[in-house]
């Protein structure tokens, strides 16, 4: 096939990251970005290299026998947040865990994968999400204002997705009156194109256990129309406080983003109402977090993640004396759910502030052996900046993995066990690959699912030395 060309083609199978595989009748593989295994569809060639080709999913033709009636969000296709909204849950779960057992089983030496313990699924389903990041726009050009999430395939028109299922009813309540409100005052939204407008994002944080809510609104320091800004803003703030929720607004904020990127960006912050952070729970723990610190999206998914991470690493031997190191510690979850059974537990993140949410939290829940350092893994690690070696490792890396040579710098260590946490499976089985050749031996695996209808997925992998 040629670039430009249209062609039809029924799914065989998809691959990680949700890449559905095609076969045209001369045996050239297509590509195609969300295609669901047992669909025919139609696609375009919109890039051909080395004999590879790619392509763009134009339409459905035959649904797949894998697929339900009708999805289960109202938003579906238009929406580019979800990918697996047309498939019940337990072919979500059999469709994730196929992909990352293809792409681990060639990574693994002398595998069977009898090591790989399949996945772990979300304890729930729907309105799992504990943030949300809506985006100010209009559904096509020139169109009325609209809230929501970017449409599939789209930079520019956002989807008003006010029955988004992955949300829970009080983001949805936030949501429409949010947009009603700034609608009927005539505020105009920021354009990518000119770099104009006042409106940028809504932010909405919701804890699972306390029902906290947190919610900033992200403006720029442009005009906001004809009412002044301090009116604008109060009067924001007092409709949002008239809202009947199921939770708690614990804080409303205003934050300033005049740079061009299309992300959320504090560039100073004012309390409209209440405080700047909120509690969650895990585990019996409570945790402070303010409005853009990390935290896991899925509460409860993430006290199946952390209880497999304790799991694998098991019982510490000496116990009470054992150093575990936590590299890209994030908030300090990880290290504060490893701290009981450790004599001491050391995170390194770059991030500072999530550093000092880390320590404050370790504070709060009454933990004195938890340390955490500011800076990059790397950097820290080559200038010998933590005085205690460690017994264990724990890495729970960005999406792009351990650096090759913080990873060197880990393995020089030749610690007994290590658990590597991977948002991002194709960088996890290049360090795998590293590690393997270092002396280790991949002993236990699985994923835990943490983005119901979402092809994302958390894998988890137990190291072992070879010698032990």
């Amino acid at each position: 096939m040629k670039k430009g060309q249209i062609g039809e083609g029924t799914v065989t199978k998809t691959d990680f990251p949700n890449k559905g595989i095609i076969y045209t009748q001369e045996g050239e593989k297509i590509i195609i970005k969300n295609g669901i295994p047992g669909q025919k569809i139609r696609f375009s060639v919109n890039k051909k290299r080395k004999g590879k080709c790619e392509g763009r999913l134009l339409e459905v033709l035959e649904k797949s026998p894998l697929e339900l009636d009708e999805a289960a969000c109202t938003h579906f296709g238009s929406c580019g947040g979800c990918t697996y909204q047309n498939l019940a849950y337990s072919q979500q779960l059999a469709l994730k865990e196929e992909q990352i057992r293809d792409l681990l089983l060639p990574a693994v030496q002398g595998a069977d994968l009898q090591w790989f313990e399949g996945i772990k699924p979300s304890p729930v389903q729907s309105a799992y999400r504990n943030k949300m990041e809506f985006s100010f726009g209009d559904e096509y050009k020139d169109g009325p204002l609209a809230l929501g999430l970017h449409k599939r395939g789209s930079f520019y028109d956002i989807v008003t997705v006010s029955g988004c299922k992955i949300a829970g009813s009080d983001y949805n309540r936030i949501l429409q009156a949010s947009l009603a409100y700034f609608s009927e005052k005539n505020v105009s939204y920021f354009k990518k194109n000119s770099h104009e407008g006042y409106l940028r994002h809504l932010l909405v944080r919701k804890a699972a256990k306390t029902g906290e809510i947190l919610i900033v609104l992200v403006t720029t320091g442009q005009s906001c129309g004809a009412q002044p800004e301090p009116e604008l803003l109060e009067g924001f703030r007092d409709m949002l406080l008239h809202l009947d929720l199921s939770g708690t607004i614990a804080g409303i904020l205003h934050t300033r983003n005049d740079s061009v990127a299309d992300a959320v960006k504090n560039e100073g912050t004012q309390i409209l109402y209440g405080q700047d952070y909120f509690y969650e729970e895990l585990l019996g723990m409570r945790f402070k977090i303010t409005a853009f610190s990390f935290f896991q999206t899925n509460s409860l998914g993430a006290e199946v993640l952390y209880e497999t991470v304790r799991e694998f690493i098991g019982s510490l031997e000496n116990g009470k004396d054992s150093i575990v190191y936590d590299l890209y510690s994030g908030t300090g979850t990880i290290a504060q759910m490893m701290a009981p059974a450790a004599g001491k537990v050391i995170g390194v993140e770059i991030i500072d502030e999530a550093v000092q949410a880390a320590r404050e939290n370790a504070k709060l829940n009454g933990l004195s052996n938890c340390e955490f350092i500011s800076g990059d893994v790397q950097k820290v690690l080559e200038a010998g900046a933590i005085g205690e070696r460690p017994d264990f490792i724990i890495l729970d890396p960005p999406r792009e993995g351990v650096h090759p040579k913080a990873l060197r710098r880990i393995l020089d260590f030749g610690v007994e066990r290590i658990v590597y946490v991977s948002c991002k499976p194709t960088s996890l089985v290049r360090d795998l690959e590293v590690m393997q050749e270092s002396g280790y031996r991949v002993e236990r695996g699985c994923c835990v699912d943490m983005f119901p209808g979402v092809y994302h997925v958390e894998t988890v992998v137990l190291i072992q030395r070879k010698d032990t």
